[in-house]
């Protein structure tokens, strides 16, 4: 596994479901060539799993900071975990 490797979880709470945020992060995790996975929380935050080299995983991290138009982030909290090598990026079901 590459040094540059960093894997990240990213919380983002506010008006977070319904406005298109998971598919934002879905479609710019890929487009970078991220791994990873995106869902709703049954509380209503909406949790990011991002793995792949820094400079995207940050990219796609900061995107979470504003989110899509419709949306209003109130608070992110953002931790590094240990690579595990995803490299598909996927939408799980609602946890």
């Amino acid at each position: 596994m590459a040094a540059d490797l960093v894997r990240v979880r990213v919380l983002v709470s506010g008006r977070v479901q319904g406005v298109g945020f998971r598919w934002g992060v879905m479609s710019r995790a890929r487009s970078l060539g991220l791994g990873g996975s995106v869902r709703n929380l049954a509380d209503g935050r909406v949790e990011a799993v991002l793995e792949g080299p820094r400079d995207r995983v940050d990219s796609v991290a900061e995107w979470c900071r504003r989110g899509p138009s419709g949306a209003r982030v109130d608070g992110i909290e953002v931790a590094e975990e240990q690579p595990l090598g995803e490299v598909e990026f996927a939408q799980r079901p609602a946890g």
